[in-house]
C-alpha cells in the first residue's frame, strides 16, 4: 500500500473510512460546521500531497493534522476577534478626530512597547493575557488552553504580575539613561 502516489480506489477508501470521524472531530473542536467541513477537506488535500510514511499509521497521521489544523484555525479567529474588539473600542472611546502624525507616532510606539513586554513573557501568560483582555470568559479560557478552571483567576493574576514587572523594569531603564 503506496500513499505516495495512492491510487484513486486506495485514497476514496482511506477518506470513506475516516472522513466522518474527521469531521466529527473538528466539529467538536470548532463548533462551527462549516468551517469544520472546510479544514476536513484540507486536511484530506493534505494527506493527498504528503502522506505519511507508514500507511498504517494514517488514522493517527490524520488526527495530529487535523487537531493542528484546528488549533491553527481558533488562535486566527481569536486573533481577528481581538483586532475587531479593539477596533471597536478604539471607536467608542477616542473622539472622531484626527490625530495629528505626532500622536500617532506616540500611540504605535506605546503599542508597540505593550506587545514587546507581552512576548518577554512565557507564551501561557501571553495567551491568558490576551484571551483575557479579548473578552473571554475564565471558562472559555480554561476551555482554550486546557486548564482547570479554578486555575485562571490565579494564573491571569500571576500574568499580570509579570506584565507590570516587565513595564517596571522598562520605565527603570528609561529613568537611569
Amino acid at each position: 500500500m503506496n500513499l505516495s502516489n495512492p491510487a484513486p480506489d486506495l485514497f476514496k477508501d482511506i477518506f470513506h473510512k475516516h472522513y466522518p470521524s474527521v469531521l466529527r472531530k473538528l466539529i467538536a473542536l470548532l463548533r462551527d460546521q462549516s468551517a469544520a467541513e472546510d479544514l476536513a477537506q484540507e486536511v484530506f488535500l493534505k494527506l493527498y500531497k504528503n502522506p505519511p510514511s507508514r500507511p498504517e499509521a494514517v488514522g493517527a497521521w490524520l488526527h495530529q493534522v487535523l487537531t493542528r489544523s484546528a488549533y491553527d484555525y481558533l488562535d486566527q479567529k481569536a486573533r481577528e476577534r481581538m483586532l475587531v474588539q479593539r477596533q471597536e473600542k478604539q471607536l467608542m472611546t477616542e473622539p472622531q478626530t484626527f490625530q495629528s502624525g505626532e500622536q500617532a507616532v506616540i500611540k504605535q510606539d506605546e503599542e508597540e512597547q505593550v506587545q514587546g513586554w507581552l512576548n518577554s513573557l512565557p507564551e501561557r501568560d501571553r495567551d491568558l493575557l490576551l484571551l483575557r483582555y479579548s473578552g473571554y470568559s475564565y471558562s472559555e479560557i480554561a476551555q482554550e488552553l486546557k486548564l482547570q478552571q479554578p486555575q485562571v483567576g490565579m494564573l491571569l493574576k500571576r500574568a499580570g504580575e509579570r506584565l507590570r514587572k516587565q513595564a517596571l523594569k522598562h520605565e527603570n531603564q528609561w529613568s537611569h539613561e
